[in-house]
């Protein structure tokens, strides 16, 4: 897997490349970058840090975002079907109608993320922190919010999700199921 530093990513975007697919992304710095439509399908991106990057409409599917600092970042439409973000930091990241179905976000900090319309089917969401997160019309079919906090978070059609009484709800209170 061949290794890129920020400025040989930002050089190549730059000449028109947006295939960043396959490659050894960790551990690469890229504040708020300007990096949209871009293709990291697959890449290890571990560790990697987004902060306020523009990356709408971008692909991250089956890429490895362990660790992943997205603070802030703006991931519009973006897909990040099948991804590792387990312990990523999505602290108030646009997430707005992303492709998240399949992914993992174990651990991960999705306060006051904005999932609006998100596709989260089958994510795994365990400890994750949800905290003030929108999920007004996002889809969470499925997915596994075992021992995740959704503490005043707006709007969550729970329906068909698998909670237990280690899921904090909107309210503060926890379930009274296991599903």
């Amino acid at each position: 897997m061949e290794k890129l530093t920020a400025e040989d990513v930002l050089n190549r975007y730059a000449q028109g490349d947006r295939d960043f697919n396959t490659l050894n992304l960790s551990d690469i710095y890229l504040f708020q970058a300007s990096l949209p439509q871009t293709n990291f399908s697959g890449s290890n991106l571990s560790n990697a840090h987004f902060p306020y990057a523009e990356l709408s409409q971008s692909d991250f599917s089956n890429a490895n975002l362990t660790g992943a600092e997205l603070g802030d970042a703006r991931l519009y439409q973006t897909s990040l079907s099948e991804a590792n973000l387990s312990q990523a930091n999505l602290f108030r990241a646009n997430l707005r109608f992303a492709n998240l179905q399949g992914a993992d976000l174990t651990g991960a900090n999705l306060q006051n993320a904005d999932l609006f319309g998100a596709n989260l089917r089958a994510a795994k969401l365990n400890n994750a922190d949800l905290r003030q997160a929108n999920l007004e019309q996002a889809t969470l079919f499925e997915a596994d919010l075992h021992g995740a906090n959704l503490f005043r978070s707006r709007q969550a059609d729970l329906s068909g999700a698998f909670i237990s009484r280690t899921t904090v709800l909107a309210d503060g209170h926890s379930s009274d199921n296991d599903s």
